[in-house]
């Protein structure tokens, strides 16, 4: 039977990895929406890894793989190929992330570099603490259930919000924002949003799009121990309501330069009253 114990170390176990995984492997990381002390960058980074998705560093690369080629045939986990591929399928066909492409920039980071190659010690330390606490359930549910429940989510990102939900900018992408994934994913779910401007630290752009990940950033941040958080201005977000920018969708990682074509901005632009009409009647999972 389930206890209190139990349940205690699924709800912080899955709350602590996924804020590693959209606070320090995502925002912090792969796009550097904010710069923090090493500690504070330590700490995130670990409990990413805790969640088992992969090193750091190639979780980075994957997701600006991601960015560079969104719902194009180069795109790592994009469900134009097929929902089950966005969602899982892209990891059983053994992808493999192309760092010194994507993420060169990250293999200078001395502390990143070091988290990424003793990833398979802090998943055994993310295992270890919840057995060491509640037993054998203590494993079950703060161990196995617990990164189920990370995957999923995480994954459902790649797949879920890339086909159902509203878009509020014109992205050279099908990119959706989807209210739940935003609850369960930690503010992750706004994935437009987060597509026309990939180093916001801010996804939820709204006081009602719920971003867990931008309220612990906006409180360390006014506490000193987060800086340089991008945040963006008014005027960039009407403009992109209007028309794509791929300069700005191509902005993800300061030193790494993504190639595009102007014509996909184009194009984009014309289409996209015809993308909200066709996205206004989906239901928001």
């Amino acid at each position: 039977m389930i206890t209190l114990t139990d349940l205690l170390l699924l709800l912080v176990g899955y709350t602590l990895c996924a804020l590693g995984i959209t606070i320090g492997f995502h925002r912090m990381l792969t796009h550097k929406g904010f710069d923090a002390p090493d500690w504070i960058r330590a700490f995130f980074l670990i409990c990413g890894s805790m969640a088992l998705q992969g090193p750091a560093i190639k979780w980075a690369a994957t997701h600006i793989q991601h960015h560079a080629n969104s719902d194009e045939e180069e795109d790592p986990h994009s469900p134009v190929k097929s929902f089950f591929h966005g969602h899982v399928g892209w990891i059983l066909d053994d992808f493999q992330a192309d760092v010194p492409r994507y993420a060169a920039p990250l293999l200078k980071d001395k502390l990143v570099v070091f988290i990424s190659n003793t990833f398979f010690l802090w998943v055994a330390l993310g295992l270890l603490i919840p057995y060491l606490i509640g037993g054998w359930y203590g494993l079950l549910w703060g161990g196995a259930v617990r990164i189920f429940l990370n995957h999923h989510v995480t994954w459902a990102v790649n797949s879920v919000c890339h086909t159902y939900g509203g878009r509020e900018f014109v992205t050279t992408d099908a990119s959706r924002n989807n209210f739940l994934i935003g609850l369960l994913a930690m503010g992750e779910g706004w994935h437009n949003n987060h597509h026309a401007f990939p180093r916001s630290a801010n996804h939820g752009m709204h006081w009602w799009q719920i971003d867990p990940s931008a309220y612990i950033i906006g409180v360390l941040e006014k506490v000193g121990l987060m800086k340089n958080v991008v945040r963006i201005a008014p005027e960039r977000l009407a403009k992109r309501r209007l028309k794509a920018d791929l300069a700005e969708e191509r902005d993800v990682l300061p030193g790494v330069v993504l190639e595009g074509s102007s014509a996909a901005a184009a194009l984009a632009t014309a289409v996209a009253e015809v993308v909200s009409q066709t996205t206004a009647p989906q239901t928001q999972l």
